[in-house]
This record gives C-alpha cells, sequence and structure tokens, in this order.
C-alpha cells in the first residue's frame, strides 16, 4: 500500500527493551525500517514511505501539498511553532493531502498527538490500539498482526451496528479494541489516557461569512481547487488509470488530466444488461484527452458472494458489485501498466447534487428573498414541476424539524437488535442554526468516508478521489445549496466552471446510469445461493437475522422495480467478512 506505516508506543516495563528488540526484527524481517523515534513512540515504514520532519520535533507521514497543488518536500518551507497546535492548524489551514501528523507535546513530555488529513476518501488510514499508554497507530492492520501486536476478534456490537445503520461512518471497527482515526481527527495519548477529538469541520466553511456570493466567483474557486488537486496528485503518479464512467463527476476529473505529463488510460464498465453503458459520453471525453477509451465487461460469471477481504480490511464495506469492479480495473490496471487510479467517486455528495427542496429552503431560511424566490424557480425547472409546487415544497421543508443524520435499516433483521442506539460521526454534530441543505450534503458527505474500504485494487496500488480532497471540498460547501440548482440543472456550480472543458452532451446531460439491471440479474442468477449463504452463517447463529422473513423474501418472485434484494447483498457483503474472520 502506498506509505505504509506502523507507529508503536512501547510499554513501560522491565521487560520493554527485550520486547522492542525482538519487534523491531520482525518488523524489519517484512521490510520496515524505523523512520522516526522520539520518547517511547517509534515510527517503521517501508523503505519508499514519504515523511517529512516537522521544525520543532514531529513528523508527517505521507503526500502534502500547497494549495495550488505543488508537493511540499521540504520541511524548511513549514513554520517552526513552540506550541504543537499551532503547527497542526497552520498545516489544516495552509496545506491540505494524504497523511498523518505525529506530533510530541514538549510541554507534557511522553505525551503525543497524531492528526489525520481531512479528505473524505482516498486518505491515508489510520487505525489504532492503545491500553495503558501502550500500543500502535497503523495504515494496515496486517503489519499489527504479523508484529503479534494484536490478535483478531470479531467485535459483535459493531456488526449489529453496522445492520441496523448501514451508512454511518463510525471510529469503531468490526474487530475487537480496534478503533480509526476518522479524517479531519486528532488523536492525544498521555500516560495512560487516550482522547479525540475533532480539528477539522465542514461546518466552518457553511458559515454565513464564508459564503460565495457570486455564482461565477463560485465556479472559479472550484474550477481551481479541482485542478489543483488533479495536477497535486499527477505530480506523484507516474501512469494512471482512470474510472471514465460518462458521468459528470469522473468527466470533470478527466478534462483536469489534459496536457499531463503522467500516461492516461481511461475505462469505461458495461455490463451483459442495460442500464450502465455510457461509452456514448465518455468516449467524447476520452477524444478530448486524445487517449483511446477501453470498455471493460463485468460479466456475470466473475460475481462472488464468498471471497476473501483485503487484507487490511477492519469493517466489513466490499460487496458482491465492488468485488467485481475491483476484479475486472484490476486486471485492466495490470494490462495498462497504471501505477494508480482515478475516479469521480463522491461528486454527487461534494457537488451538492440533492433531491429535495432543501436548496430553497436554504434561501429562505438565509434570509435572502430575491435568491429564494429565484430558488424556488429553478426548483421547478430541475424537478419539472409548477412554481407553486416547488413553492409548497419549499415551504414544507421549512416547517419540518431538522432532518437526522441516523436512517436506520431493519429489514430483515431479528426484532432482539432493535435496541441498537446508532454512534454518531463527528461531522453530524450541526450547529442550531445550520441550514437545512447543509446539513443534507454534510451529513452525506460524511458517508463518503466509507470509500476507502470497498476496494481491495487500493491495496495494491493508490486509489485517488480528487473530489473528496479537502480543498475541493472546502471551495464547494462555501457555494450555498441554492447556488448548485442555479439555471434548473443539478450540480450548477460545476458545470459552470467547467463548461469550456467538456463535450456539450456530457456537460449537459441530466441522467445518470445504475447497476440495477445488472444488480437485478446478479440476484436472480444467485438467489439460492446467497439463501443458503446467508441462512448458514455466523449472522445467523448469533441471532441477528430474521431467518423467517428472509426464507419468505426468497420464495416469491421478485416484484418489478423492487429494490429490497439489494439489502440481501448488503446481509452477504457483513456475512463474508465476518466469515473470514476467527
Amino acid at each position: 500500500m502506498d506509505n505504509d506505516y506502523i507507529a508503536i508506543l512501547a510499554p513501560a516495563d522491565e521487560s520493554a527493551d527485550t520486547k522492542f528488540s525482538n519487534l523491531a526484527d520482525t518488523l524489519h524481517a517484512i521490510g520496515m525500517r524505523v523512520h522516526y523515534a522520539s520518547g517511547k513512540l517509534t515510527l517503521f515504514g517501508t523503505e519508499d514511505t514519504s515523511t517529512l520532519s516537522l521544525p520543532g520535533g514531529g513528523i508527517v507521514i505521507g503526500h502534502l501539498f500547497t494549495r495550488d497543488g505543488i508537493a511540499v518536500r521540504d520541511s524548511a518551507k513549514l513554520p517552526r511553532h513552540s506550541d504543537p497546535t499551532q503547527t497542526q492548524k497552520h498545516i489544516l489551514e495552509i496545506y491540505w493531502g494524504s497523511y498523518l501528523i505525529i506530533q510530541p507535546d514538549t510541554r507534557h513530555p511522553g505525551a503525543f498527538t497524531m492528526t489525520r488529513a481531512p479528505s473524505a476518501a482516498g486518505n491515508l488510514p489510520c487505525v489504532w490500539s492503545i491500553k495503558d499508554g501502550a500500543g500502535f497507530l497503523t495504515s494496515d492492520i496486517s503489519l499489527a498482526l504479523q508484529a503479534l501486536l494484536y490478535r483478531k476478534q470479531v467485535n459483535w456490537d459493531f456488526i449489529a451496528h453496522r445492520l441496523r445503520y448501514p451508512d454511518i461512518k463510525t471510529e469503531r471497527t468490526g474487530l475487537a479494541d480496534l478503533f480509526e482515526l476518522l479524517p479531519g481527527c486528532s488523536l492525544r495519548t498521555s500516560g495512560t489516557e487516550v482522547s479525540i477529538r475533532q480539528a477539522w469541520s465542514p461546518w466552518n466553511f457553511v458559515a454565513r461569512e464564508q459564503r460565495y456570493r457570486d455564482l461565477r466567483d463560485a465556479a472559479n474557486q472550484v474550477l481551481h481547487a479541482v485542478e489543483s488537486a488533479v495536477r497535486a496528485w499527477m505530480s506523484v503518479d507516474r501512469s494512471i488509470l482512470l474510472e471514465l464512467s460518462g458521468g459528470l463527476d469522473s468527466s470533470i476529473v478527466a478534462a483536469c488530466l489534459r496536457n499531463c505529463h503522467a500516461h492516461v488510460t481511461c475505462c469505461n464498465l458495461v455490463t451483459p444488461v442495460p442500464g450502465v453503458d455510457e461509452q456514448q459520453y465518455a468516449r467524447q471525453v476520452a477524444e478530448q484527452l486524445g487517449v483511446e477509451l477501453h470498455a471493460e465487461h463485468l460479466s456475470f460469471d466473475k460475481a462472488r458472494f464468498n471471497f476473501t477481504p483485503p487484507p487490511d480490511s477492519v469493517i466489513p464495506a466490499m460487496g458482491p458489485l465492488q468485488y467485481v469492479v475491483d476484479e475486472v480495473m484490476e486486471a485492466a490496471a495490470k494490462h495498462h501498466g497504471a501505477t494508480a487510479y482515478y475516479s469521480g467517486g463522491g461528486g454527487d455528495s461534494v457537488f451538492c447534487y440533492l433531491r429535495t427542496a432543501a436548496p430553497s429552503a436554504d434561501a429562505w431560511r438565509a434570509h435572502s428573498f430575491g435568491d429564494a424566490i429565484t430558488a424556488v424557480r429553478n426548483l421547478a425547472s430541475l424537478h419539472q414541476c409548477t412554481f407553486w409546487k416547488a413553492g409548497r415544497l419549499t415551504l414544507s421543508k421549512l416547517r419540518r424539524p431538522p432532518q437526522s443524520p441516523f436512517h436506520q435499516d431493519p429489514t430483515f433483521l431479528a426484532p432482539s437488535s432493535a435496541h441498537v442506539e446508532p454512534e454518531a460521526h463527528p461531522w453530524f454534530a450541526a450547529p442550531m442554526n445550520a441550514l437545512p441543505g447543509d446539513r443534507e450534503r454534510i451529513f452525506d458527505l460524511a458517508g463518503n468516508q466509507l470509500f476507502e474500504s470497498q476496494a481491495a485494487r487500493k491495496y495494491r496500488r493508490p486509489l485517488r478521489f480528487p473530489l473528496l480532497t479537502q480543498p475541493v471540498m472546502e471551495a464547494c460547501l462555501r457555494a450555498p445549496s441554492w447556488m448548485w440548482i442555479a439555471g434548473g440543472r443539478n450540480r450548477a456550480v460545476a458545470r459552470t466552471a467547467f463548461s469550456d472543458r467538456l463535450p456539450p452532451d456530457v456537460l449537459n446531460r441530466q441522467s445518470k446510469a445504475t447497476y440495477m439491471s445488472y444488480l437485478g440479474a446478479m440476484y436472480e442468477r444467485n438467489k439460492h445461493q446467497i439463501e443458503d449463504f446467508l441462512l448458514s452463517g455466523r449472522l445467523e447463529s448469533q441471532g441477528l437475522l430474521d431467518t423467517r422473513a428472509i426464507s419468505s423474501f426468497f420464495s416469491r418472485p421478485l416484484p418489478p422495480r423492487d429494490r429490497t434484494f439489494l439489502r440481501m447483498f448488503d446481509l452477504c457483503m457483513v456475512e463474508n467478512w465476518v466469515r473470514h474472520q476467527p
């Protein structure tokens, strides 16, 4: 994996030196070497792990860039602060990247602070287990397993939570006593105490004083942010495999790859059934890049429900569709010699693709009468309804209580699991005066952090999500939600930003492809195997499933346009993951 590391907090006992010596030998044997040491903390990484020493003490693991997309490789360019908190704040405000900061606290000997970059996906991973002042932080749990620092055990409380609240990313993992440091958060360890705080918040960028007032200004800032993010990663990757769907989001990433020095290969996924063939759009974008479009076929015979999760997997996240896509894209990357994957994933969230009346409700709540009337007109145009209906929907949105970020799905779960309480993501802490649209898009943005665990191919070569980088998120959040439906178009700010860089057919398309037909056919071909898989598995033995409801569902024909079968794929994903744990 890109920039693998493991940081060890050594235990403070008489045998600590011997234990650490044995541990160091084990890590050296698997290609890890010491990159940093301070007090009882030692950082091991691979030979090519990127690090940057911090003036005044500490180290940055991973990639750090300026806001213009220039890689920071000289620590002399970073400011020296006597207070580590000021150094952390400076990096979060001035730079961005995929990194982990480790800082010793000079005022409290033995204390350390670790801060993870805020990017919502494609970020340097960080899982940790610390008890009584000793433990580890790592990018890959398999390193801790090889070093005998950790023994796997399923966290069944987390599994119950994951089944009922499938769209919530939490700091807990599917493994006992193992946690994830979420993007934009800091972990502090001092003696036997461990605490977590939020170092970066998306809510700071939707505040009234941060909002763009002009669509063109917003578009220019979004354009600069996206271009800089893609340019930054291009300076790292020499051969890129772009997952080009033909939709707006991946096409925007492609537009930023024009005239780049890296070798670019564009791949478009095609299924045996209607619904996903977007080659007519993707081909136009590839032609602009001056490259050939390669069609990669998702066949039914590659579908698997029982497969080995990637070695760094700490939560169930890779389902049957992700498995097929992963296998096809990995084969394509090998064939074309790609060193990194690029994706437009997360574009709907970051580009504020809301399907409710929240944008016009936000304009009313912001006390901007002219913007509010315009927003209602744009909402009516976007959804092809009358101005009066759009007005009623807006009024209804204003009257309803704030939308909860906790969306539970009890389908096919045992009634006894109903007592599971939702665990909040740090970004769910909305201000009291938060606008409805800002709540919806930030809650949705938090869910994009699940992307990091859905693809095994990122274990073999980096998977970049330029649209979910920190500067792009910040620029897009500053554009108010009603600006994103300007002219009755969804993702209007992004369309304006790239209006002269995309083929008109791509720029103006409002439709989106779907894998629904492919997934429905996959279900019909495998329904009996899926039923056996679920009713004879570990979830059933733990009493987490409503087996009667599952059997009843499989005994009936699937009604047209019924998407309940997707829940079976979700259950299979969790079942497959726990089956491959001790």
